[in-house]
C-alpha cells in the first residue's frame, strides 16, 4: 500500500471550476467534478489507492527492476501548469498536468513528453466516484474508455493501449526522446453525449497564455514578487468563475492535527474568507474579481441580511448540512471525514465588518457603489447596530459557548467606521450623527472590556485572560494607531504567549485532551495567517527588520512549489490543514505589501533609516494607520 505523502508534495491544477491535487510521484489523489463541492471521483488523499487516484509515472521498480527514478518539478513559468521531470537510468521525461480554463466539459490534461533515452510509463488510474464509495462500470465506447456511475461519466482518451484490470484503466507504453503521449480525462453527465477530444498542445498553449495574460495585470514590483504572483494564482485558482465565489479550500478534511478531529471541509465561499481575499487582489491591482464577488454577494444574502449566513455554497446555496463519511479513514487516520459545514449556522458579526470593509475598498480602488449594493449595504449597517452587542462564535468559529469576541466588537467598529467614511464620500446616503455615536460607543467598550490593563494587552473576549492572534489586527483596521501603547503591548504579548521561538504563531491556546474555549478536544498547528499577521503588527509599531525576517521564514515554509496550508507543525516540520488555503496565501500578499509600504514611507521620511520606534497617539496618526494597511493601498 503507498504511503501516504505529506500534504505540501501534492501540487495543484485547476479550471476555476475545480481543481485537482498531484502528488510529486505523478497521482492525482483529490479531484471533484465537475465543482469544488462536488462529490471527488479520486480520494485517495483522504485514504488509500482503493478510494481514487489516477498515476503516471515511469514503471515502478517491483514491475521493472532497476527503473528507479528520481523526480523534480515546478510550475511552468506564471502559470497553473504542473511540470514534473522525471529521471532514470535509461532516460528522461517531462510530465505536464493542468485543466484548461474551460468553456465547456471539465478537462483534466496530462502530457508525456521524451527528453532523452527510453523510458516505460505507466498510466493507471482508479475511478472511484462518491468519494470513493462507488465503483463505476468500466468499458470501451467506439475505441475510448468510459467509467460510468449514476449522474457522472469520465472519458478516458489516449493515442496509446488502454485496458481495464479490477477496476483500473491502464497504459503501458514506452517513450522515447522527442515523442509525446497525451491523456485527456473528461466529465460528462452520464445521460450526456461525451465531449469532443481537444487538441493537448493546442489546450496546453491556450492555457499558459490565460495565466501570463492574467499576472501580467499585477501591480506589485516589490522583492517578494515570485511569491506575491504564486499566491495570487493559488487565489485566483480557488475563485469558481461562473459565479465570482471564492473557496476557502479546495480540499475537506485534512487535518489541523495528525490523528486528530479538527478536520474541517472549506469548499465553500466565507463571507470572511472572499472579503479579505479580495482585498488581497484589490491592494494588486485585480478590479474584476471585485466586480464579479459584489454580484455573487447581491444573489447570496438575496433581500435577506438579517439573516446572513457565514457562508454560503459557491453558487450562493445556504443549505450546507454537515454529515461524516465513515468508509474514508481520513488523512494519516484523521477521522472523521466531513463534508458540509455546520458553522454555517453560526453567528459571527465579524463578517460585517469584513464584507463592509471589502465594499469599502472596491470603492477606493475604483469599483463604484451601485444603487443595490448601497441598499445592501445599509441594511447590513442596520441590522448590525441592532446587534453588536450580542455574544457570538467569532473569527475562529468555536464549537462552546458564546463570548464577546474582541475582535467581532473591533470588527463592528469597522463596519460603521467605513460606513461614515463611504457617506462622507457620497457613496452612500445614510445619517450620520447616529453612525458617529454607535461608532464612539463600540469604541470605548472595547476598551474598557476587552483589555487587561495588568498584562497591557487586549484579550480575546470581555473578562477573559485568554489572548487571541485576531487582536493582532487592531492597528490594520485603524481601530487604535501603531504607536499606541496598548496596540504596542499586545504585539508583545501574543509574541510572548502564541508564539514559537521562530515566531509561529497560534490562534488561541487549546487545552489538548481538555475541551478549550473552542469547544473541541485536541491541539493544533501554528496559523500560518496569524503569522502574517505578526509580521504586520511588528511592521507597524516600528520594527521594519524584524518583520522582514519573520516573514522570509514563512516564505520558507512554503512547498517547493509555493503553496501554503492552513496550518504549520513547527515540531514536525510539516503542513497541515486543508491545502492550498486561501487564507494564507492572503496573508502572504498583503504582507508582502505592507513591508513596501512601510519602507517607502520609512525611506521618504528617513532616508535609509527604518521607522522610529512609536510615540504619538494623535488622531491623525491612527488615520494614517489605517491608510498604510493593504486594505487602502
Amino acid at each position: 500500500m503507498k504511503r501516504l505523502p505529506r500534504i505540501e508534495q501534492y501540487g495543484l491544477i485547476g479550471d476555476m471550476q475545480t481543481s485537482a491535487h498531484v502528488c510529486d510521484d505523478g497521482s492525482i489523489d483529490w479531484l471533484c467534478l465537475p465543482r469544488f463541492d462536488s462529490p471527488a471521483v479520486f480520494s485517495g488523499l483522504l485514504g488509500t489507492q482503493k478510494h481514487g487516484t489516477w498515476r503516471i509515472a515511469p514503471a515502478s521498480p517491483v514491475d521493472r527492476p532497476g527503473s528507479e527514478a528520481i523526480a523534480e518539478r515546478r510550475y511552468r513559468g506564471d502559470s497553473l501548469v504542473l511540470e514534473t521531470i522525471w529521471r532514470t537510468s535509461t532516460g528522461s521525461v517531462r510530465v505536464l498536468d493542468f485543466m484548461p480554463p474551460r468553456d465547456g466539459a471539465p478537462q483534466v490534461i496530462r502530457i508525456v513528453e521524451g527528453l532523452a533515452g527510453e523510458v516505460e510509463m505507466v498510466s493507471a488510474m482508479r475511478p472511484r466516484p462518491g468519494y470513493g464509495s462507488v465503483s463505476p462500470w468500466i468499458h470501451e465506447v467506439g475505441g475510448r474508455m468510459v467509467a460510468e456511475a449514476g449522474a457522472d461519466a469520465l472519458w478516458l482518451d489516449t493515442c496509446v493501449p488502454q485496458v481495464e484490470k479490477d477496476g483500473v484503466v491502464v497504459s503501458a507504453f514506452v517513450i522515447g526522446a522527442g515523442q509525446s503521449v497525451a491523456f485527456v480525462l473528461s466529465w460528462c453527465p452520464s445521460h450526456a453525449a461525451a465531449s469532443d477530444v481537444p487538441d493537448p498542445e493546442a489546450a496546453l498553449g491556450e492555457t499558459l497564455a490565460f495565466w501570463q495574460d492574467w499576472t501580467q495585470e499585477c501591480a506589485y514590483d516589490g522583492p517578494y514578487r515570485e511569491a506575491v504572483v504564486r499566491s495570487l494564482i493559488a487565489l485566483k485558482a480557488m475563485t469558481y468563475g461562473p459565479s465570482g465565489g471564492i473557496v476557502a479550500a479546495p480540499t475537506t478534511s485534512l487535518p489541523e492535527e495528525i490523528g486528530g478531529r479538527r478536520n474541517w471541509d472549506y469548499r465553500f465561499t466565507w463571507l470572511r474568507d472572499a472579503a479579505t481575499t479580495l482585498a488581497a487582489l484589490l491592494g494588486m491591482g485585480y478590479r474584476q474579481e471585485a466586480q464579479a464577488w459584489r454580484r455573487w454577494l447581491l444573489r447570496a444574502v438575496a433581500g435577506d441580511p438579517e439573516n446572513l449566513q457565514i457562508m454560503y455554497g459557491i453558487t450562493g446555496e445556504r443549505d450546507l448540512r454537515e454529515r461524516e463519511l465513515p468508509w474514508l479513514p481520513g488523512y494519516e487516520g484523521s477521522a472523521p471525514v466531513r463534508v458540509g459545514n455546520g458553522a454555517a449556522d453560526q453567528l459571527q458579526l465579524d463578517v460585517y465588518g469584513e464584507v463592509i470593509e471589502t465594499l469599502y475598498v472596491a470603492h477606493q480602488s475604483g469599483v463604484a457603489h451601485c444603487a443595490d449594493t448601497a441598499v445592501l449595504h445599509q441594511r447590513l449597517v442596520e441590522h448590525l447596530a441592532q446587534r453588536w452587542q450580542e455574544p457570538d462564535e467569532g473569527i475562529w468559529e468555536v464549537r462552546g459557548a458564546r463570548r464577546h469576541f474582541v475582535h467581532s466588537k473591533v470588527m463592528a467598529w469597522v463596519a460603521v467606521d467605513r460606513t461614515i467614511r463611504l457617506a462622507e464620500a457620497g457613496a452612500l446616503t445614510m445619517d450620520l450623527a447616529p453612525l458617529v455615536e454607535l461608532r464612539a460607543t463600540i469604541h470605548r467598550e472595547v476598551c474598557d472590556k476587552g483589555f487587561d490593563p495588568v498584562r497591557n494587552t487586549f484579550t480575546q473576549s470581555y473578562g477573559s485572560k485568554e489572548l487571541d492572534a485576531a487582536t493582532l489586527l487592531i492597528p490594520r483596521t485603524g481601530f487604535l494607531p501603531p504607536d499606541d501603547p496598548r496596540v504596542i503591548g499586545t504585539v508583545d504579548a501574543v509574541r510572548r504567549e502564541l508564539s514559537t521561538d521562530d515566531g509561529l504563531v497560534h490562534r488561541y491556546r487549546t487545552r489538548g485532551k481538555r475541551t478549550g474555549v473552542d469547544g473541541l478536544k485536541g491541539n493544533e498547528g501554528t496559523f500560518v495567517l496569524c503569522s502574517f499577521w505578526l509580521v504586520d503588527g511588528l511592521a507597524l509599531t516600528g520594527r521594519l527588520g524584524e518583520a522582514r525576517g519573520l516573514f522570509e521564514r514563512l516564505l520558507a515554509l512554503r512547498s517547493d512549489l509555493g503553496l501554503l496550508a492552513e496550518e504549520y507543525d513547527p515540531v514536525q516540520q510539516r503542513q497541515l490543514g486543508n491545502f492550498p488555503q486561501a487564507f494564507s496565501h492572503m496573508g502572504l500578499i498583503q504582507s508582502a505589501l505592507l513591508l513596501q509600504q512601510v519602507a517607502k514611507q520609512s525611506s521618504s521620511r528617513h532616508g535609509a533609516v527604518a521607522v522610529p520606534a512609536p510615540r504619538s497617539t494623535s488622531r491623525s496618526t491612527r488615520q494614517s494607520a489605517a491608510d498604510l494597511t493593504p486594505q487602502h493601498a
